[in-house]
């Protein structure tokens, strides 16, 4: 996930520069400090979808919320695809079922694709739901607004929402329309309209150029710092409920655990002593036998994976060995690299293969371009990173980076004859059941970006781990191969520039845990924020954790924590 967002995460944050060109207004009044108002609707922000056939061949788009209908018409491609946009800026691409009883596909706004399926009402309707900030519904319709100045004297202001559940936006640009500011977000593809009236302030919302809502805000008197996820779940360690998913549930004494460290747990979370954690879950055996969401998450709600998604940018490397479509890990990175981009290639890049990526081993200097902070803030990701220099040669050392993951999604993707997004779809993803998901382009908006970013329910990720720890089946289907899997699993090397010097594999982490006197091996996807799938073989059990802790530098290793201290007494029999 791009680190210049990482620093804004937790707030729905609008930088909107300029507002001192209202000069009737603001150069007249001071509009600095917080302000509030408050969303018509806790569903505004939830757009309900329905595709309707028109005529022979023609389909109509409804999208509508609570104060609001927007219709377009979709064009069925030579592909036998349903595609359409509003005002150019979001755009749908769909497809029928097999069976013809639902519609599945992405809506592109911003740099998220999301997933989305719509199912059959009647013969020529169908109907779904699109979360634009991923929450099912609002905790609280309150809006705040920080108004304050930058160095040059202009207005800046920074909206905030009362649910605290989402990972925040960003916004990259800003232009003078009429009387108002428009800014549009980065992220999920919103525009955002300010106007300086009198005593309050009037915010629009607009997907495109349409007004989704309206808010209008008076001065508040709030602290927006302390503003912090709500919501006490009610938790007790009983079975998991039964949802359709494919997830088999028992309750922890079925698979032989205990249940007073996991009692510990639920306390110590509701009395903030593991702050931030958003949910745990545990597989044993299998089953699914243990789940916890706290500050008011639940099992609808699809969490920011960050890099955590780089062990599943793994698993569609292996995917597209097996499929031909890449030849092995052998392969070398600048035979995929544009024409354009060859000027980069000196005698240490020409030696970098798919296994130096997959391990970041590639050499390149991740502390410079190379590093998310350079690359991620350039107009041309491919070339600031193409351009780093290289600090080792390839393949005699481990040292952190998004770039490398980045670079194989680039090389997959110019391998493809369908977009990278179906592909993951057909491949992995829906074979797993998994269709509550979004996924986070690069830079382009076009291409998933395989350095992190998916946002996948808790329930799913734990579905990832079991996918490995069954060496690639998942309800007797072989989705990966064996060999795959095995292969991401050994250890290369050794990251040198992380705490633990952990051991590394095909985009997957090693660590060894503690318990009394047993030592207790894991492997694990991981995530900035704490976001971990834990795959334990030989206690055949996999623990996802989610959590939002972005900005907290102490807090890193917590998940680690909760692991040893209370998931794993649980279980180990």
């Amino acid at each position: 996930m791009c680190k210049n967002v990482i620093t804004v995460v937790l707030l729905f944050v609008s930088v909107l520069t300029g507002c001192s060109q209202q000069r009737t207004n603001s150069s007249e009044r001071n509009w600095e400090g917080n302000w509030e108002g408050k969303l018509a609707n806790k569903n505004t922000l939830n757009f309900n979808l329905t595709i309707k056939e028109s005529q022979a061949g023609s389909y109509e788009l409804t999208i509508t919320n609570p104060e609001t209908t927007i219709k377009e018409k979709l064009v069925v491609t030579n592909a036998r695809r349903l595609q359409g946009s509003i005002d150019d800026d979001i755009h749908f691409d769909l497809s029928f079922t097999q069976d013809k009883t639902g519609i599945t596909g992405f809506v592109k706004s911003g740099i998220l694709m999301y997933h989305v399926t719509l199912q059959k009402t009647n013969d020529s309707t169908y109907s779904g739901v699109w979360n634009i900030f991923m929450v099912d519904s609002l905790q609280s319709q309150t809006m705040y607004l920080g108004v304050e100045k930058n160095e040059g004297g202009s207005l800046v202001t920074y909206p905030f929402f009362g649910d605290q559940r989402f990972t925040g936006t960003w916004v990259n640009s800003s232009k003078k329309e009429g009387d108002a500011l428009v800014s549009r977000d980065y992220k999920t593809g919103l525009r955002f309209r300010v106007k300086l009236i009198k005593d309050s302030i009037a915010l629009e919302i607009l997907l495109g150029k349409r007004i989704v809502t309206a808010v209008n805000f008076k001065r508040s008197d709030i602290d927006l710092s302390s503003l912090k996820p709500s919501g006490l779940n009610s938790q007790k360690v009983n079975k998991p409920a039964t949802l359709n998913d494919g997830w088999i549930t028992a309750s922890t004494t079925d698979v032989g655990a205990t249940n007073t460290s996991l009692e510990k747990l639920i306390d110590e979370v509701n009395k903030k002593e593991l702050p931030n954690t958003h949910s745990v879950l545990i597989a044993k055996e299998g089953k699914l036998v243990f789940e916890a969401y706290f500050d008011g998450h639940n099992p609808d709600i699809s969490h920011d994976q960050r890099s955590a998604s780089k062990s599943i940018s793994s698993a569609m490397i292996g995917i597209a060995i097996e499929d031909k479509i890449l030849r092995s890990i052998d392969q070398k990175l600048y035979d995929f690299i544009p024409k354009e981009f060859q000027y980069t290639k000196d005698s240490l890049k020409a030696r970098i293969n798919f296994e130096d990526l997959l391990t970041m081993s590639s050499g390149l200097d991740v502390d410079g371009a190379a590093s998310e902070n350079s690359y991620q803030s350039s107009d041309n990701w491919l070339k600031t990173t193409l351009e780093a220099k290289m600090v080792q040669e390839p393949g005699t050392g481990a040292n952190y980076g998004s770039a490398n993951p980045f670079l194989l999604g680039v090389i997959l993707d110019g391998q493809l004859s369908t977009p990278l997004e179906l592909y993951m779809d057909q491949k992995l993803l829906s074979p797993l059941g998994i269709t509550n998901y979004i996924i986070q382009t690069e830079n382009t908006a076009t291409t998933p970006y395989f350095g992190g970013g998916m946002y996948l329910t808790p329930r799913d990720m734990l579905k990832f781990g079991q996918l490995y720890l069954n060496r690639g089946k998942w309800k007797g289907t072989q989705i990966i191969s064996e060999n795959w899997v095995d292969a991401s699993f050994k250890k290369y090397r050794r990251l040198q520039d992380v705490r633990d010097k952990n051991e590394y594999g095909y985009l997957w982490w090693h660590k060894t845990y503690t318990v009394g006197d047993k030592k207790v091996a894991s492997i694990e996807a991981r995530g900035a924020g704490g976001q971990y799938i834990c795959v334990i073989p030989e206690l055949q059990a996999v623990v996802v954790i989610t959590s939002g802790n972005y900005r907290s530098r102490k807090l890193l290793q917590q998940p680690e924590n909760i692991l040893e201290q209370y998931v794993l007494p649980a279980i180990i029999e």
